[in-house]
């Protein structure tokens, strides 16, 4: 099925000229005026709309602004005159895709509408794939696969519906509040407040007035009454996130309102109720802290009515391939970068790695390597270098326990350098093609690490 292109041009030679370079390809329609075009546009939606900016005594612009409010908007590609291109250079920060200078260049605009056509396939194709992966294989922004995710995903869709409180475990980055959002998104809370609070961020006077609020003249610099968050997220659900590092003192007060559902603020006397949802998370091992006397047990058992493991992604190895697909997706779109792939040996370092970071780690990974790509296919060289410098040290392991002298830099080069050998068949092309690197470059350094190496037998 052909694209449909709407050409809006006052000018009915300029109309039927550009439709007649483009009538092989495309089905394309044609308007002289704003209220034509809308027409077109209202009954048979295009994928582009190629307009001049002035239309006799109408503004192109305002076309372009209405056709992109439409439910399907078009790619929205301008002409104009060589005195307007500051016109049309505000066009694009309106959200025009290009623009083009009148006469025009009949071979640019081709190449311009045909790839504005292609990166909107492309990212129509990416969206649908990312929602099929979130679809089938993810909880609202949650995605996994592996068992362990999907007895989370069980837990949390089981407990969503009740107002009973969840403690959510975990090692940092294993997307405690994520689990929490979803958990709200799903519950019969979903269109109140969603408030969270990072405990660990503030003194316990801050956190006692940022929970609670306070009245003015509570204390020093209380110039006026400040409302908390329990009073916030009346309705809705709290997410108290490193309820680990909280001070007994504040734990006291937050038992309380678990418990009786009331609550004074700082320097006040008034009694006040709320109907809150609590959501808190830690990774600390509260257990310990209660043997230490750190943490209350009372309050423990108040928070942990639905514990939630979220467990470390080296613990789920398998969700790998899923989580980058889906990152790729939405890293490219939010850096205006167009979408790739990791190569095979990259994708190979992703699985092989420990993740002490877990999925913050590994989102911040394939951003760096989304920002610093240098080919079509994303190599091991543009993710970030603690995860190569891992590669190497598990391969010189593999290897014995080498001379001393020999694990530096170009040690660990001659590792990557052997990796990608194995991988290109021994191809000392593909291998410095993998690498970056030039083929003289290539053997001149297996040149002069076999000298090396022959010194250390």
């Amino acid at each position: 099925m052909k694209k449909i292109l709407l050409i809006v041009d006052d000018e009915k030679n300029t109309r039927e000229g550009l439709k007649e370079i483009f009538d092989d390809q495309y089905e394309v329609y044609t308007a002289a005026t704003i209220d034509g075009a809308l027409a077109i546009l209202e009954t048979d939606p295009a994928s582009l709309l190629l307009t001049d900016l002035k239309l006799g005594g109408e503004n192109g612009m305002e076309l372009m602004e209405k056709a992109l409010s439409l439910p399907n908007p078009p790619i929205c590609i301008i002409m104009t005159a060589y005195g307007s291109v500051d016109t049309a250079v505000e066009a694009m920060r309106r959200g025009a895709y290009d623009f083009v200078t009148k006469p025009v260049n009949i071979e640019r605009l081709e190449i311009l509408v045909q790839r504005s056509l292609r990166e909107q396939a492309i990212e129509k194709e990416n969206g649908e794939l990312k929602k099929e992966i979130r679809n089938k294989y993810g909880l609202e922004k949650m995605i996994g696969a592996s068992p362990l995710m999907t007895s989370v995903f069980d837990t949390i869709r089981q407990v969503a519906p009740s107002k009973a409180t969840i403690l959510i475990e975990g090692e940092s980055g294993t997307g405690k509040e994520v689990a929490a959002k979803a958990i709200h998104t799903i519950s019969q809370r979903s269109k109140e407040r969603f408030v969270a609070v990072h405990c660990a961020a503030l003194s316990p006077q801050l956190l006692e007035s940022e929970l609670f609020g306070h009245e003015k003249g509570a204390f020093t610099g209380a110039t006026e009454r400040r409302i908390g968050r329990f009073e916030q997220a009346s309705g809705g659900t709290l997410f108290l996130d490193e309820i680990g590092e909280i001070d007994p003192s504040v734990q006291v007060k937050i038992l309380r309102v678990l418990g009786e559902h009331t609550f004074e603020r700082v320097g006040g006397n008034q009694t006040l109720t709320t109907d809150v949802r609590l959501i808190a998370a830690t990774n600390r091992d509260l257990k310990k802290m209660i043997s230490e006397g750190s943490f209350r047990e009372d309050l423990f058992f108040r928070l942990n009515v639905v514990p939630i493991l979220m467990p470390p992604l080296r613990h789920r190895k398998e969700d790998i391939p899923l989580l980058v697909e889906a990152l790729l997706l939405e890293l490219s779109k939010e850096h205006n970068k167009p979408h790739r792939i990791f190569s095979s040996a990259a994708m190979s370092l992703l699985l092989d790695y420990s993740w002490p970071g877990n999925v913050r780690e590994l989102r911040a990974a394939i951003e760096h390597a989304i920002v610093l790509a240098r080919e079509n296919e994303l190599q091991i060289y543009d993710l970030p270098s603690n995860l190569r410098q891992e590669l190497d040290k598990e391969q010189s392991e593999a290897l014995g326990s080498p001379d001393p002298e020999l694990l530096n830099l170009e040690h660990a080069a001659s590792l990557m350098i052997d990796r990608a050998l194995k991988e290109s068949g021994g191809n000392r092309s593909l291998a410095a093609t993998k690498l970056g690197i030039s083929r003289r470059t290539l053997y001149r350094h297996l040149k002069e690490s076999s000298k090396k190496i022959s010194k250390h037998p």
